[in-house]
């Protein structure tokens, strides 16, 4: 894909997730050892249309040592639905929560959703020690309209955020949440061994199955897709690119 379609899309979306999605791969290169990941060629930039609506999907993904997988999605519904998703999965002989973020921006401006989390790899949801405690020490915020997690939502852990920023110092706030969740992720994750049990990989694979298997229960993700592309190419896209398992 020309590299003028890649800036072109981004310049198009909400402020805010055009400055996550700087934010992220800022901190991806900065304490990360990031490689090319090879993504079908077919998914890494995609056009459809839904409603009589041009839609538009990029990918952009990496590989590092200790992550098999980080990927960033980015994608637009005409001018009226913005949307940026992104997940680091680690590789399954690394002890590491799952980052992940999403935001969804609508009509008028306003970013309707915006969620991000560590989730949890125990089967009790609980975070290792080094990310409780770092976790926990991050200053407080609050927001006016924080939001109910799905019904499918027991993967994600205490500290997930999960709102509806009502104005720009809401949507400011998100953003630095997400850059400090980002950062200390990619710092702890940069000094851990990685396992030597094939027993305790087994259980993180377990737990990573578990994952993607609830985050494909997503209808709202799969309603938009389906109506775009099919039921076929939506489940191949939801099993392949979003949340592919390691087997």
């Amino acid at each position: 894909m020309p590299k003028s379609m890649q800036v072109s899309l981004r310049n198009r979306l909400h402020p805010l997730i055009h400055s996550l999605a700087d934010s992220i791969e800022e901190i991806w290169q900065q304490h990360l050892e990031l490689s090319p990941y090879t993504v079908p060629e077919d998914l890494g930039y995609i056009e459809g249309h839904l409603e009589g609506e041009r839609l538009v999907i990029e990918n952009h993904c990496y590989q590092t040592p200790q992550f098999r997988k980080l990927h960033l999605e980015l994608a637009q519904v005409g001018n009226g639905l913005d949307i940026l998703h992104c997940v680091m999965f680690p590789n399954t002989d690394y002890a590491l929560p799952i980052f992940g973020a999403d935001l969804v921006g609508g009509r008028g401006g306003a970013i309707s959703a915006a969620i991000a989390d560590l989730s949890p790899i125990n089967s009790d949801r609980s975070l290792p020690e080094s990310y409780h405690q770092a976790l926990a020490a991050l200053p407080a915020i609050q927001f006016s309209q924080p939001r109910a997690l799905p019904q499918w939502g027991d993967i994600f852990s205490d500290f997930c955020l999960f709102v509806h920023p009502v104005n720009a110092q809401e949507e400011a706030a998100f953003l630095q949440r997400v850059r400090d969740f980002l950062t200390l992720h990619c710092q702890i994750a940069s000094q851990e061994p990685p396992l030597r049990s094939r027993f305790d990989v087994d259980k993180v694979l377990a737990r990573h199955q578990y994952y993607c298997s609830r985050q494909q229960q997503n209808d709202k993700t799969r309603r938009v897709l389906e109506k775009s592309f099919g039921a076929e190419w939506t489940d191949r896209y939801m099993t392949t690119m979003l949340f592919d398992c390691a087997v």
